[in-house]
């Protein structure tokens, strides 16, 4: 309600100032609008008249007093002032305001939008276990779809899966070279064991084999031929590692409440001659060369002006094709991305490949022809959530739109980069990780999966169910244990998600158990148990033999207007009405923190309610009906603001 009226302002005054100062005399963009400084001083601020002044050669506040005067009556704004040297001040009609909140909210997914949004996450290199920094990059995104289709957007989720590349390879030689193993023992592993654990020791095993034995590496050269080539035994190796691995992936993902659509693979932009059509376009158009000399010598390489601003170093140049004649992973991530706008000329073949237990489907590329599945790619916008780290070489990929000449769609392509995890020192004792004395001082401590040496996704949110089950235990110990676990499982959920989100997307984060899992504070678990008391109290109602009002039939806009009379209480109205507000800003500012801290003084701010005000036990009929929709209202707002963040309400805390 609070974003709506924000809008209908705004959109007032735009018309007004072009009406009195005409087009020449018109804002460059839409009017702005403020909080003001003080809650005393109105809702809604506009500082129009100072963008004006200098275009206008008129004082600021000269121009306030004519614009405020000019536009007229705005329904659910009581009235405009003029502060300081030129601000206007909008007052909110209290009455219109809150009734209008009784039937405000949209049934979810009514509004979305023909015009598609494509969001690809998570991408983990399907060749070992799931690990924390992957945690950071999947609950981004997923928070970020939830957060579009919040507002209306029509959102694809992808979830690529480069199964053909160098980690792959690396288990396949391991496999192959060092175990001895053919696929059918492979294929009685993947039945019989934690296979990505077993992938996790075998990739760092792999790994300290190429530093003591140079020599192996023709192995990966051989195997990534036999990969990008699909047959034989090596290939059939590499089919069944990669896909038992991303079925453990979207089962640990699943238990983060992460969900996909699609998923395309690599060897489909290889099989279906993706990448062969590109390659054509950047030759055609000359976006590559090949080189004849130097250290790039039988590569195509792209030159370092095309995404580095004046850079005429030969040195910079990427490699988009190894002299071997194999591309490299940023030669497909530009055909994936010309096939996400639609730009390709070609499709993928695409098969179910598992059906969530809310019946949502997620389906598969494939090269075998195939009927029946949904429409994917064809977006007008990507985003490609993909750590800091990557940025130059998404740079690479979005100079190939560039020099494509799809100017358009390279201005549409958004890297979501973020900045790494690592672990509390204390959080590592507790995973058994051995530490220095030196590592031990540190604010954090970086983990690599490559050595070995990391956090595995499924132990780290096994570890936070395990102590929020003994926090639920020791408050519920008559309770089913089946119950106190999936409260706790919840509880532990909703703190990995709120912590890996209420720090910027620039932020190192050092994940801590005991702040996460904290009662107290900036946490998902506070959050949650303001939800739970919202229920509670209107529990409690029920306890006493009474029933929820009907609230449009009791509560009228002349009710409405006298109890939020009550500074206390609007304030809290509004902190409660700008849900829709604060997700239409992290949308725009790309940054999801926005919404966890809303949650978080969303929550604060029923707190503070609840203890100023005994809902149930009010006297005057009014006044109790008004506070139990205020309840009731919170909790609504609390529930769809966790359901953005992904974290459920738990049964009790």
């Amino acid at each position: 309600m609070f974003h709506f009226l924000e809008k209908r302002i705004a959109e007032a005054f735009a018309a007004r100032i072009q009406a009195l100062y005409g087009v020449n005399g018109a804002l460059q963009g839409p009017v702005q609008t403020e909080q003001p400084k003080q809650a005393s001083f109105g809702e809604i601020a506009l500082p129009a008249a100072f963008q004006l002044a200098r275009q206008l050669k008129k004082a600021p506040k000269a121009i306030a007093a004519e614009l405020s005067n000019a536009v007229g009556t705005i329904e659910g704004v009581a009235g405009i002032e003029i502060a300081g040297n030129g601000y206007m001040n909008v007052r909110l009609d209290r009455g219109y305001y809150g009734y209008a909140l009784l039937s405000e909210r949209e049934a979810p997914g009514t509004r979305a939008e023909a015009e598609k949004v494509i969001i690809e996450h998570t991408n983990i290199n399907p060749n070992k276990a799931a690990h924390i920094g992957h945690l950071r990059n999947a609950i981004l995104g997923d928070t970020f779809v939830r957060m579009l289709r919040a507002i209306g957007r029509n959102v694809e989720v992808q979830n690529y899966i480069d199964n053909t590349g160098v980690q792959v390879a690396d288990v396949v030689v391991a496999f192959e070279h060092l175990e001895q193993k053919s696929p059918a023992e492979v294929r009685a592993l993947i039945q019989t064991t934690r296979f990505d654990y077993l992938c996790w020791d075998l990739y760092a095993r792999m790994s300290n084999y190429y530093q003591d034995h140079p020599e192996a590496l023709e192995w990966r050269k051989a195997t990534l031929h036999a990969i990008e080539a699909g047959e034989g035994a090596t290939a059939e190796l590499a089919h069944l590692v990669s896909d038992a691995i991303v079925r453990t992936h979207l089962a640990t993902m699943y238990r983060l409440n992460i969900e996909y659509d699609v998923l395309p693979r690599e060897s489909e932009i290889l099989h279906l001659q993706f990448w062969a059509r590109a390659f054509e376009l950047l030759k055609e158009r000359k976006a590559i060369y090949f080189e004849t000399e130097g250290k790039n010598k039988g590569c195509w390489v792209m030159p370092a002006s095309a995404f580095r601003e004046g850079s005429e170093d030969e040195d910079d140049s990427k490699v988009i094709v190894r002299s071997n004649g194999t591309v490299t992973y940023v030669g497909k991530d530009i055909a994936y991305q010309l096939w996400k706008f639609g730009l390709l000329g070609k499709d993928f073949y695409y098969r179910q490949w598992h059906t969530y237990p809310d019946k949502h489907e997620v389906w598969a590329s494939t090269s075998d022809p195939q009927t029946g599945s949904p429409p994917f790619g064809r977006a007008a916008r990507v985003y490609n959530v993909i750590d800091s780290r990557q940025s130059y070489l998404q740079d690479v990929v979005v100079a190939g739109l560039r020099a494509l000449d799809y100017t358009a769609q390279a201005d549409a392509s958004v890297h979501f980069s973020y900045e790494m995890v690592a672990l509390s020192p204390r959080t590592c004792v507790e995973m058994g990780i051995e530490l220095s004395d030196e590592d031990k001082k540190r604010p954090y401590v970086e983990v690599s999966g490559r050595k070995g040496l990391g956090v595995k996704a499924d132990d780290l949110i096994d570890k936070l169910i395990e102590k929020a089950l003994e926090e639920v235990t020791s408050r519920h110990p008559d309770d089913p244990e089946d119950q106190r676990r999936r409260v706790a499982t919840q509880i532990a959920v909703g703190a990995l998600r709120y912590f890996m989100l209420k720090y910027t997307r620039n932020s190192v984060i050092a994940f801590d158990f005991a702040e996460a899992l904290s009662f107290t504070g900036e946490t998902g678990v506070y959050v949650q148990y303001a939800a739970i008391r919202a229920r509670k109290i209107l529990e409690k109602l029920k306890e006493r033999g009474e029933t929820l009002p009907d609230f449009r039939a009791e509560l009228t806009r002349e009710s409405m207007a006298r109890q939020l009379a009550d500074e206390r209480l609007w304030q809290a109205v509004l902190m409660a009405s700008k849900a829709d507000a604060a997700i239409e800003q992290a949308v725009t500012s790309g940054e999801p923190a926005h919404v966890a801290r809303y949650a978080f003084q969303l929550a604060q701010t029923f707190s503070t309610f609840y203890q100023d005000f005994p809902v149930v036990t009010e006297t005057n009929p009014e006044k109790k009906t008004f506070l139990l929709w205020m309840t009731d209202y919170f909790r609504a707002q609390l529930e769809h603001t966790l359901g953005v963040l992904g974290i459920d309400v738990p049964e009790y805390m």
